[in-house]
């Protein structure tokens, strides 16, 4: 998997350039403008001003699952959306970290809501080639243009491991007469409607907006994800698990690869900070839900498990779920 992902550093820098805030800022790592993450750290940063008084607070319009970790580490953001396979690969420095930790990251709050892994075809494709199910399509030999997000995202070492249980790489996609497409999530939609595109690997969960407005325009069907490519998801740190019937193009709940989301922070945050990011993301729930459908899968008393964090919690964190009974 290392050879596949390249260097995280190149992640990092691209998560991060440009991001110059004042030290006493709460800077929320997310992703580009038109992700789920974007807004989802968007509600947070909303929930957050009444109760930070006269800090700031931010919204960092870039980074992803891969250099979020980093970006914390590094202390380019107080706080960001993380996925907990992610976290844990950077902690250790595992995987795509190739050897760099990021031991100073700790977990907020758990169990935010799953994110699947998912395919994406146009139905035209598939009227074309016959390829039906990602075991056609990647054993087939037949030219395929898959678009995805830039470096940076979990979803191009994801992806670089679908192709991996296949025996196939970007450059062996590119010689079959395909093309890898790697864009922001706000020109997905028109690549895919304008059939540019045969194939959409991405993340999707409820209300996600670059979904949703791919489902409703571009006339897709959402493929369920092979046994191959899950079996090798899952030695990645993914859960194999189905996704509800959220989407035009899905024919009832569809397999995809849980990676987990979790709010992370530096572990030097001050404990009373960090304090209040929980209790105002537990106390503000149905708030946050309004603006963020995703977060309604969040359930307060499963957010200190272990399995929802996957690295240790911050110590602001941890005495409010004691406070709480939580743990």
């Amino acid at each position: 998997m290392k050879k596949l992902m390249g260097t995280v550093a190149f992640a990092t820098t691209l998560a991060v350039a440009g991001a110059a805030f004042a030290a006493d800022t709460i800077r929320i790592g997310a992703m580009p403008v038109g992700s789920g993450w974007y807004v989802a750290a968007a509600a947070i940063e909303q929930a957050l001003k009444p109760v930070m008084g006269s800090t700031p607070v931010e919204v960092i319009a870039r980074g992803g699952g891969v250099a979020n970790p980093m970006v914390v580490e590094q202390g380019k953001a107080e706080i960001a959306m993380s996925n907990v396979a992610t976290s844990v690969w950077a902690m250790n420095g595992e995987e795509l970290y190739q050897g760099k930790k990021a031991t100073h990251i700790r977990s907020l709050v758990g169990g935010l809501n799953p994110v699947y892994m998912a395919a994406i075809v146009k139905n035209d494709f598939i009227k074309k080639t016959g390829l039906d199910t990602m075991d056609k399509i990647f054993t087939s030999g037949k030219p395929i243009r898959i678009v995805m997000k830039p470096q940076g995202s979990n979803v191009p070492p994801t992806v670089d491991l679908i192709l991996a249980a296949y025996g196939l790489d970007r450059a062996k996609i590119k010689a079959q007469g395909g093309e890898i497409i790697q864009v922001n999530p706000e020109q997905t939609p028109d690549i895919m409607r304008e059939g540019r595109a045969d194939i959409l690997l991405d993340t999707v969960l409820k209300g996600h907006p670059m979904i949703t407005e791919v489902s409703l325009t571009a006339d897709v069907t959402f493929l369920d994800l092979s046994e191959k490519a899950l079996k090798k998801l899952s030695e990645n740190g993914l859960k194999a698990a189905k996704y509800p019937e959220w989407f035009k193009g899905q024919k009832g709940p569809t397999w995809g690869a849980d990676f987990g989301t979790h709010l992370i922070a530096r572990a030097d945050l001050p404990d009373d900070v960090a304090y209040k990011v929980v209790k105002t993301f537990i106390e503000k729930r149905d708030e946050l839900v309004k603006a963020y459908p995703a977060f309604g899968a969040f359930n307060a008393k499963d957010a200190a498990k272990p399995e929802n964090n996957g690295i240790p919690l911050h110590p602001g964190a941890a005495k409010y779920y004691k406070e709480q009974g939580m743990m």
